[in-house]
């Protein structure tokens, strides 16, 4: 005997559906439209205080790249001269980048540990250290830089600190949320034998997140290469500052700009292409 089923009520359910359509449509249209105004008016407030206008400015907006570009190539035999002779700046540079990133990311490393869920020693003080890294990822590097230079001084151990610093609150939101994909089991199977937590964490957790930490960490380090380099313009050396010094002479001194802008460049593409390279061998086993 054949059973006989209701017929599927369609209707309601595509009524709601497009319901929902309708909805979200509106809510992206509105979401746009407030977007646009707030666009608009900030540009104008801006360009009622910037000091020549924008709107009259724009038509010299390459004026400044033209007269570089023209100043290096009548002086093109001095180029390999004034990239020997800013290539110990462009060293100190990624050495602000290298040991701000290395300090900022054991940092990072440890207040990852201590904010998330499963892994931290004191669950009470997880939200503490979780706005900690808030903190430390809200306030930009320059602020910090310009602090400690009027405390420590012009040079890179601003710089560093600096850096270091909000490197310690990006790298810990990261290596957090890496933590809790973290399969417990093996830390539970090490608390069952008696281990501590320092243990824990070094045989049962850092084994599965290494590859991503470290991924993380040589993203970071481009990013620290650009950080530092823009620094150098406060006073804490590096690239920055020699190129603050050779645009501030203006005419006359373009071809270093120019030298140190290739020698900036230069750095940028190596370090993306071999950090590339590396985390594609770290997170999928092979170059790509």
């Amino acid at each position: 005997m054949a059973h006989s089923f209701p017929a599927p009520r369609i209707d309601p359910i595509r009524s709601r559906y497009l319901d929902l359509v309708r909805r979200r449509q509106l809510y992206s249209g509105l979401t746009l439209t407030i977007f646009a105004v707030l666009m608009a008016s900030g540009f104008g407030l801006a360009n009622e205080r910037n000091a020549g206008g924008f709107l009259d400015g724009i038509g010299n907006i390459f004026a400044f790249p033209a007269n570089v570009i023209e100043e290096a190539a009548a002086k093109i035999a001095d180029m390999p001269a004034n990239l020997l002779r800013f290539f110990p700046a462009l060293v100190e540079t990624v050495n602000i980048a290298a040991v701000s990133t290395l300090v900022g990311g054991t940092a990072g490393f440890a207040l990852a540990l201590l904010s998330t869920r499963g892994l931290a020693p004191w669950a009470l003080a997880i939200p503490l250290f979780r706005r900690a890294m808030d903190v430390m990822r809200a306030v930009p590097e320059i602020v910090i830089a310009l602090v400690l230079i009027y405390v420590l001084g012009g040079g890179p151990v601003p710089a560093m600190i600096a850096i270091a610093f909000h490197t310690a609150g990006a790298l810990g939101k990261l290596f957090s949320e890496v933590n809790e994909n973290a399969d417990l089991k093996p830390v539970e199977g090490l608390a069952s034998v008696g281990a501590g937590w320092a243990q824990r964490m070094w045989l049962g957790v850092v084994p599965q997140v290494a590859p991503n930490y470290l991924s993380y960490a040589l993203l970071r380090f481009e990013i620290n290469i650009r950080a530092s380099a823009i620094l150098g313009f406060v006073g804490a050396g590096g690239l920055g500052y020699e190129l603050k010094n050779a645009m501030s002479w203006g005419q006359g001194r373009f071809d270093q700009a120019a030298a140190i802008f290739l020698l900036l460049f230069a750095a940028i593409v190596v370090f993306d292409q071999l950090s590339s390279h590396v985390r594609d061998r770290l997170t999928k086993g092979a170059a790509a």
